[in-house]
């Protein structure tokens, strides 16, 4: 069996796995006798994707996939393609329970599977509360698992030569452990943990048993399906909203940072860069919300506190719970909501945006230009920033990097935009609100998502849930390697 696994085509293992995962919804049967009517809405897409998948291994498995001809690819380009597969695959599959078990059409279903898989948030449900709960753990387990990642969870049960560069592809930066499968399992095991310590503390605070699953899938996964029509704001609970915002801080922190925090490493968690700019971010927003809202709502002080605090924790870690509706704040905290969208949590997390590491190198280099022009023209500096392995350099690769990949972010935001204002009718502020938070996988709406919303607009959102999943690039690297191979094939077979 360890043959036929680490042998084979890999995308009948990633058929087999999506199978598994959309089969996982149907463990609540037996607390819900009542949905089971709602079983082949599961049952038939697994099996399917299950029985497809193990014939393409076994139809492939004597073969060596680690040794294909490198004439028309690189590897960023190689594990691209699987990993856009993956990723398009499992938004179908995904999508087909909602339309057997008629919850949902088409065009809804898949947009609610992409913003399950994306770990965005966004929904087009128009009453939360009549969903069926097979179908309410379906969208929580779809954002659990693509926090971690289809090929990540794949790595823990199989590896070989390829899977590395899938796991980089994916958008895993840090390597935990040296051998990559023992990396998988250790973030698995830190993702399990973090879940049971979350469902104990809701239990703990008086949330129900499958609120407390689903809500702590959405929160480390900062993602933000909820099992409520008013989200966390529906529990009116300080503790509650507490919970979930450690949890949303939680699942923003890279994963190579939370190995730290599981071992109690505290000095080395609080000399990363990323945490430590991430703190000052919530050092300096919430008072500047808190100021916002007391001065334009007839919030007090505290109250404005603890909605501010909420608030600007679920928007830069991307997750989108809410405690109240947004679209009561006052221009200028939603304008600081906005910059929060953009910038999103930390990377090799389970957040969207453009990244903190990003967002904090822009500022680093900027002040560094502005220092430079002010300093005699002999001195020299030499930047850097802390990870978990210890100080790096700030190089012009690095700078390089980031600002291209910040263009490439800002102008997409800029298109999708525009392109919102277009289909939906909507003010250009309401478009650009929306589509920061799809592009930045968070989840707030101010209206514009929803099931009467025309297909040419939930398009445009899916595409940038997606885009902001797996970080522009993979994208247009899978596309532009699927032609290019294709047209390499052709010309073989010539």
């Amino acid at each position: 069996m360890k043959r036929f696994l680490t042998s084979g085509s890999i995308y009948g293992k990633l058929m087999l796995l999506v199978g598994i995962l959309v089969s996982v919804p149907l463990l609540v049967l037996p607390f819900y006798r009542a949905e089971t009517k709602y079983t082949l809405a599961f049952l038939a897409p697994a099996a399917f994707s299950i029985i497809i998948g193990f014939i393409i291994i076994a139809l492939t498995y004597t073969r060596n996939y680690d040794s294909n001809d490198s004439e028309w690819h690189t590897p960023v380009q190689k594990g691209s393609i699987p990993v856009m597969f993956a990723w398009c695959y499992g938004i179908i599959l995904g999508a087909v329970p909602f339309v057997i078990g008629n919850q949902l059409g088409i065009v809804c279903a898949l947009f609610e599977s992409v913003s399950g898989w994306t770990t965005t948030g966004l929904s087009v449900v128009s009453d939360v509360m009549a969903m069926p709960r097979i179908f309410l753990l379906h969208r929580s387990f779809m954002q659990c698992s693509g926090g971690l990642g289809f090929i990540l969870m794949m790595v823990m049960f199989v590896q070989n030569k390829q899977v590395m560069n899938l796991y980089s592809a994916e958008g895993h930066a840090d390597m935990i452990r040296p051998n990559l499968r023992r990396t998988a399992r250790v973030i698995f095991g830190i993702y399990c943990g973090f879940h049971v310590i979350g469902i104990t503390m809701y239990r703990v605070f008086g949330m129900e048993l499958f609120d407390a699953i689903c809500h702590t899938m959405a929160a480390l996964s900062t993602a933000g399906f909820t099992t409520q029509a008013s989200s966390i704001g529906a529990y009116d609970s300080f503790p509650i909203e507490l919970i979930t915002t450690v949890l949303m801080l939680i699942g923003a922190s890279n994963f190579a940072v939370l190995f730290l925090l599981a071992e109690l490493k505290m000095k080395q968690v609080f000399k990363v860069t990323e945490m430590r700019f991430m703190l000052g971010l919530v050092a300096v927003f919430v008072p500047l919300s808190v100021f916002s809202l007391f001065i334009s709502t007839d919030l007090n002080v505290l109250s404005s506190l603890r909605q501010a605090l909420f608030g600007v924790v679920t928007t830069f870690s991307t997750t989108g719970f809410s405690t109240m509706d947004y679209s009561l704040w006052p221009p200028f905290a939603l304008g600081l909501v906005m910059l929060l969208m953009i910038i999103g949590g930390s990377s090799g997390s389970t957040a969207g945006g453009i990244k903190l590491s990003r967002a904090y190198f822009v500022l680093r280099i900027t002040h560094e230009n502005i220092r430079k022009r002010f300093s005699p023209a002999r001195k020299v500096s030499a930047p850097g920033y802390y990870t978990v392995r210890g100080r790096a350099a700030i190089d012009d690769s690095l700078i390089a990097d980031t600002f291209g990949f910040i263009a490439c972010y800002l102008g997409l935001f800029v298109i999708g935009s525009l392109l919102l204002t277009l289909t939906s009718g909507y003010s250009l502020f309401d478009t650009m609100y929306e589509f920061a938070s799809a592009f930045g996988t968070v989840g707030i709406s101010n209206g514009l998502t929803g099931a009467g919303q025309n297909a040419a607009t939930l398009l445009i959102l899916m595409v940038g849930m997606l885009l902001g999943r797996l970080e522009i690039f993979i994208v247009f690297i899978g596309i532009a390697s699927s032609m290019k191979l294709l047209l390499y094939r052709k010309q073989k077979t010539r």
